[in-house]
């Protein structure tokens, strides 16, 4: 069991975890050990995620959202086996609080006349200095 917050747990047959070599440098210990770990969550499939909560996580997740509908977070931070199974399921986690939060409607606004007035009389202002600029020409 993931606990998410007080209303969203996640059931164990909803995650699957694999173990692999982890990439990059390291010595001997990486060529001998699967520290890496990739964290399966059948999001699509979860029960305990409203529709609206999937949408948005869908949108979050990106690249690692896959075309079964689950979610992969792949973990080589550490050389820890344990500690990068612990990061992935904080990452997890985490991902899945920020797509609880319904973002706030934007409400689309008008500007003022004072500050379209303002905005022009700038814009009129500066054409004026740039017109000013090049050759003078001397009067004899």
């Amino acid at each position: 069991m993931l606990k998410i917050t007080d209303s969203i747990t996640i059931a164990d047959w909803e995650l699957t975890e694999s173990f692999t070599r982890a990439q990059g440098p390291g010595g001997q210990n990486v060529n001998k050990v699967a520290t890496a770990v990739e964290l399966r969550f059948e999001a699509d499939r979860s029960p305990h995620l409203t529709p609206p909560v999937k949408a948005r996580l869908r949108r979050l997740a990106g690249r690692r959202w896959t075309q079964e509908g689950a979610l992969v977070m792949r973990v080589e931070d550490t050389r820890s086996q344990a500690r990068n199974r612990e990061i992935a399921r904080d990452r997890l986690a985490e991902l899945i609080r920020e797509a609880t939060f319904q973002p706030k409607r934007r409400i689309a606004t008008k500007p003022t006349k004072g500050s379209q007035r303002r905005r022009l009389k700038a814009k009129t202002q500066r054409g004026e200095v740039k017109s000013l600029r090049g050759k003078v020409v001397r009067d004899e």
